[in-house]
């Protein structure tokens, strides 16, 4: 695996992203097929193509406040169009001059972009970095009314697999994770994106 690559569950037209709430704001979305309030659009939104690293994050969906695993599908366009906008949160000399051009752009970024090691199934640390994208409140409104074609709710695929890991049947427990492949960049994106 490639130090910086974006890996998810895509086809022609969507890609699948991963976020973890409360059943407060998680049940709804799955009900309504898009996010509906309590969840605020006034606030960033992070979402992650990586199915391990949420897990990681949310503890196989134990963490308060993250018990509810979404799938949320949103069209390759939205994806795209956030990625665009998208500025690193770190000044990385591959795609900026220098710290005062990465401070510039920064600032005035709708859409922040974070690589964070991958995880393993077991939780590690590993080499390969995972993106993050944060939706600002200035362009959530497109993620929640024009990206997203549809949430599913993989809480019970989350405590499926915890609870083979917790009884050593590991291979039963890599079976069932959602197949991520290599999600194809543009060169001139990938650039933008510190990508590797």
């Amino acid at each position: 695996m490639r130090t910086r690559e974006i890996r998810a569950l895509h086809d022609r037209d969507s890609i699948t992203v991963y976020q973890a709430y409360g059943p407060e704001i998680g049940r709804p979305a799955v009900r309504d097929g898009t996010f509906v309030p309590p969840f605020s659009r006034t606030r960033m939104t992070w979402i992650k193509p990586s199915f391990l690293w949420l897990m990681a994050r949310s503890n196989w969906a134990r963490k308060p406040g993250q018990e509810t695993v979404l799938a949320v599908r949103i069209t390759r366009a939205g994806w795209e169009e956030a990625l665009a906008r998208a500025v690193p949160t770190d000044p990385d000399r591959r795609v900026f001059r220098d710290s005062e051009e990465w401070r510039r752009r920064f600032a005035r970024a709708l859409v922040h972009v974070q690589w964070d090691p991958e995880r393993s199934i077991g939780g590690g640390k590993m080499e390969a970095r995972s993106i993050q994208i944060g939706l600002s409140r200035h362009i959530v409104d497109r993620y929640v009314d024009d990206w997203i074609l549809g949430i599913e709710d993989r809480t019970p695929l989350a405590r499926r697999i915890h609870g083979l890991l917790q009884s050593g049947r590991t291979a039963q427990a890599k079976a069932l994770l959602p197949k991520e492949r290599p999600y194809p960049l543009p060169p001139a994106l990938a650039r933008n994106l510190g990508a590797a």
